[in-house]
């Protein structure tokens, strides 16, 4: 009986991870700002801040939090999935901390169309 109900407590902690959200407020606010210091408006813009070229409006909607990070880690393989035509691919993002991608991804999944 036991080991049921660690099975149920297990089941039941999955299922509160995979429901959710992207990250919480302070990690969102966290990755706003690292995509200001780590140049991302060069060439993405969100709410009209940055190139209007590449915006990302909307991204967290269109892509969940393993896309955002593979685009953030290997973009080059993302952009041949993609079959974008994108010369060069952005830069890869795979040398900064996990917090701080884990910060970027919530950021960017927390941009959802309106």
């Amino acid at each position: 009986m036991r080991r049921v109900r660690v099975v149920g407590i297990l089941i039941a902690a999955v299922a509160a991870f995979a429901g959710a959200s992207f990250g919480d407020d302070a990690q969102v606010e966290r990755g706003k700002a690292l995509f200001g210091t780590q140049g991302c408006k060069l060439c993405h813009s969100v709410a009209g801040q940055g190139n209007p070229k590449g915006s990302l409006d909307g991204i967290g909607s269109k892509s969940d939090a393993k896309q955002l990070r593979a685009w953030l880690v290997t973009p080059a393989d993302m952009a041949a999935k993609a079959k974008s035509d994108r010369k060069p691919p952005m830069k890869a993002f795979d040398k900064l901390p996990a917090a701080d991608l884990d910060a970027l991804v919530a950021y960017l999944g927390s941009l959802k169309k309106t």
